[in-house]
């Protein structure tokens, strides 16, 4: 049967919007391509949401599919290709199957960012890693290499360091841009050696990763670093060109209004996908119920 509402992602922000839309009575089909959580499933503690003190972030996108779930939201794991208009709503082209709704709610948020440098991508899943929550058990004693500078790379560190033998979190710029509180806590640790003003150039290993290459910024010294593991946590990107032309972009990020609308009258959009200065948990949770509400006006008047 059509659902009212397509909300396409699995993340806080898309489960957020189907609780609103549920508890509106509206029915929901949530479309997700890999796992129902979202990138805050990989974070160690959520310590920045309104009254939880402390939560692993897989803990939080847990309990938030129970909620929605006993609600009756209907969940699909595919992967949302493009998106049409039809006569009575839209249709959504997946990787297996297409999806048809009244309304759409985008809530894809975002993709790991890489380096594009040598042995990356041909080293991920034997030595390179986006996440150290997933992965980072696969290295207890041992050595390994962190970059990045912000709040996930330095969480990423945290937990490493429970783990690992030792951590060397490298940095492109001269310091952190992180909570500091999780500086504070970085600092204090015996086993992690922070290097600044690196910039990575190549990942090594034949068939595993051996060792990771950088460059001095400032002395253009090469510094290889041998290690078991690589964690890459230097942001994210918007994965948006797929829905194209119905919606607006800039920067690759979704344009909506204060209303969470686009630029096409019964699609929206909410969280890490959309354009606005601030992406955190609670952004992506509060943009949610903006766009669910409003959609839940739009069929209201369709």
């Amino acid at each position: 049967m059509r659902p009212d509402v397509l909300v396409i992602g699995g993340g806080p922000s898309a489960m957020t919007a189907a609780l609103y839309l549920l508890r509106s009575g509206r029915s929901v089909t949530l479309l997700e391509r890999e796992n129902f959580g979202g990138q805050i499933a990989d974070s160690p503690k959520v310590e920045n949401f309104p009254s939880i003190k402390s939560i692993s972030g897989l803990d939080f996108s847990n309990n938030l599919f129970d909620q929605i779930t006993s609600l009756g939201a209907d969940t699909e794991m595919d992967e949302a290709l493009s998106i049409e208009k039809k006569d009575d709503g839209f249709l959504a082209k997946g990787k297996y199957d297409s999806y048809e709704a009244k309304a759409i709610i985008i809530a894809s948020g975002v993709k790991h960012r890489h380096l594009g440098i040598e042995g990356e991508e041909r080293l991920l899943g034997h030595g390179v890693s986006y996440c150290a929550v997933c992965d980072g058990p696969f290295y207890a004693g041992k050595d390994v290499v962190l970059i990045g500078d912000a709040n996930s790379a330095l969480q990423y560190a945290l937990l490493l360091s429970s783990i690992c033998h030792h951590v060397y979190l490298i940095t492109l710029f001269d310091r952190f841009f992180a909570d500091e509180m999780l500086v504070k806590a970085l600092l204090s640790l015996q086993n992690v050696t922070i290097f600044h003003n690196m910039s990575a150039i190549s990942f090594n290993g034949k068939d595993a990763l051996e060792s990771v290459s950088f460059v001095d910024t400032k002395t253009k010294e090469k510094k290889d670093f041998p290690c078991a593991g690589a964690f890459v946590a230097i942001g994210q990107v918007p994965d948006n060109e797929r829905f194209k032309p119905l919606v607006e972009l800039e920067k690759d990020y979704i344009k909506t209004d204060e209303n969470g609308a686009t630029s096409t009258p019964g699609i929206f959009a909410s969280g890490d996908c959309i354009k606005e200065n601030v992406r955190q948990l609670t952004t992506a949770c509060g943009t949610a119920a903006i766009a669910a509400l409003s959609a839940n006006t739009y069929l209201f008047n369709h």
